[in-house]
């Protein structure tokens, strides 16, 4: 038995220990894959103490929390990353986000996590968001590997009428979803989660995908969250972080159907958001530098961790360097499988399970060649370079003070940085005047990486697309 133990570990799988009397242990553990959509830096407790996040704080706190964990810097960018193993600038979904009447989607050619997993014997769920294409069927997410799903195509909508531009966003499998107009997402989707989990057979990984709404604007939420945090006096701030701890106690809640199904002792949690709070709708990301949308660490710098018992080292703060594209190929290693020659990620996992140095150096924050958000910013050890369009608001903004304070750091819209992470990770020095022969070789760096530029998929709205023609829903199958 030892034997058979030590080899499943040199191959990569991660090895279930002896199941426990009332546990459904399978050989391979059930991954359960968590993305807060918007989720600040300093919008969870165990970096703000003001936040009220019981359930994160403690999986953060018992596993590994990631301190440098890299995202893109808007949504669809790192869903591509996450799904596919490939910087987006790879890919084509470089460009902000996909919209909802554009004929945007990920090639068919790229092999999305799912349809991997399926291969090593996986059940593939996705409750939630997808954000990656659905103008025709062949890129939604059963036709991309998911065994069921249950959510909505676009980038966001109305938390109570499913709304978005005017059309209705919410699908069960292809089914459009009509029953749900005045009950909250987060409540219904979380239903979902557990009514799968109770209905997994036991003797079958499960790979559960969980790209929650929260806390992506709309700022709404039911008001007993709201009153957690009488004492913040803004509006909309008071309502985030009510959404914050919504998002909290729907994490408890499918952590807890998991224990009572008999899966939770081998089930590898990771948990990420998808890119820094928006500080537009009252996401905070103090003390890093900008948010949302920016090239700057608030960005891209993201709120991370893993939990689970096959974890070596736990209960500490990782400095590894890790990128979202890097999940990919982890979650792969971790179902006993490997990723394709050729991806931009890294299997992190043996830095996650024992904390051993990261296998990534260096890794890009976007490139992108269209007008206005022409760009390009890699980091390579500690040195960070962007060039072009940087993003605003660029300020250093604390949560308590949303109303008055100067979101605005004064630099210009298009310039050029050079910053030293490791001494200035909140982005305050621009080294570019000062280490000329560091910048040339940063911007030969980026150079080399800009040759392998693909065009950003970003075509016209297409009328086509409007959801009145199509029963009053967004819908596939006008592409």
């Amino acid at each position: 038995m030892m034997l058979r133990v030590v080899l499943l570990l040199l191959t990569g799988t991660l090895a279930a220990g002896s199941a426990q009397p009332g546990s459904k242990n399978t050989t391979k553990p059930n991954i359960l894959f968590i993305v807060a959509d918007d989720l600040g830096w300093n919008d969870v407790g165990w970096h703000n103490p003001d936040v009220k996040t019981p359930v994160l704080d403690q999986l953060a706190q018992e596993g590994v929390i990631f301190n440098q964990s890299y995202v893109n810097y808007v949504c669809t960018p790192s869903r591509t990353a996450f799904m596919t193993g490939y910087f987006p600038y790879h890919v084509g979904s470089q460009h902000l986000v996909f919209g909802t009447d554009k004929p945007q989607a990920i090639p068919s050619n790229f092999t999305f996590l799912p349809e991997k997993l399926k291969g090593l014997g996986y059940a593939t769920h996705m409750v939630g968001k997808w954000h990656l294409g659905f103008c025709n069927w062949k890129y939604t997410p059963t036709y991309r590997g998911f065994d069921s799903f249950y959510g909505y195509y676009n980038g966001a909508e109305d938390y109570y009428t499913h709304v978005i531009a005017n059309g209705l966003d919410l699908r069960d499998d292809k089914e459009v979803v009509k029953t749900k107009n005045g009950q909250y997402g987060t409540y219904f989707f979380t239903d979902r989660v557990v009514d799968i989990v109770e209905k997994h057979p036991a003797d079958t990984p499960l790979f559960l995908y969980l790209p929650f709404q929260n806390v992506h604007q709309p700022l709404q939420v039911p008001k007993r969250f709201e009153d957690m945090y009488a004492s913040v006096q803004n509006e909309n701030r008071r309502k985030l972080l009510g959404m914050v701890s919504a998002l909290d106690e729907a994490v408890g809640n499918v952590t807890m159907a998991m224990k009572n199904a008999g899966l939770w002792d081998n089930t590898l949690v990771i948990f990420t958001t998808d890119n820094g709070g928006w500080i537009v709708a009252s996401g905070n990301n103090y003390p890093l530098r900008g948010g949302k949308v920016t090239l700057w660490e608030g960005g891209n710098r993201g709120v991370a961790f893993a939990h689970g018992k096959m974890l070596q080292k736990t209960g500490y703060t990782n400095n590894e360097m890790i990128h979202a594209v890097d999940w990919f190929p982890t979650i792969l290693a971790a179902a006993g499988g490997t990723a394709d020659a050729g991806i931009d990620g890294v299997s992190q996992l043996d830095t996650i399970m024992t904390g051993k140095p990261s296998p990534r150096t260096e890794f890009v924050y976007n490139i992108d060649d269209e007008f206005p958000t022409k760009q390009g910013a890699i980091r390579v050890g500690d040195y960070k370079l962007i060039e072009g369009y940087a993003g605003k608001p660029d300020g250093w903004i604390r949560p308590d003070n949303l109303t008055d304070t100067k979101a605005d750091s004064g630099d210009p819209f298009i310039g050029t940085w050079l910053f030293n992470l490791k001494d200035d990770p909140t982005e305050h020095h621009n080294l570019a005047d000062t280490m000329p022969d560091k910048l040339k070789e940063m911007q030969a760096k980026l150079a080399e990486y800009r040759k392998s530029l693909v065009p950003a998929i970003n075509p016209p709205p297409d009328p086509k697309s409007n959801p009145q023609d199509w029963g009053g829903a967004w819908s596939p199958g006008w592409c």
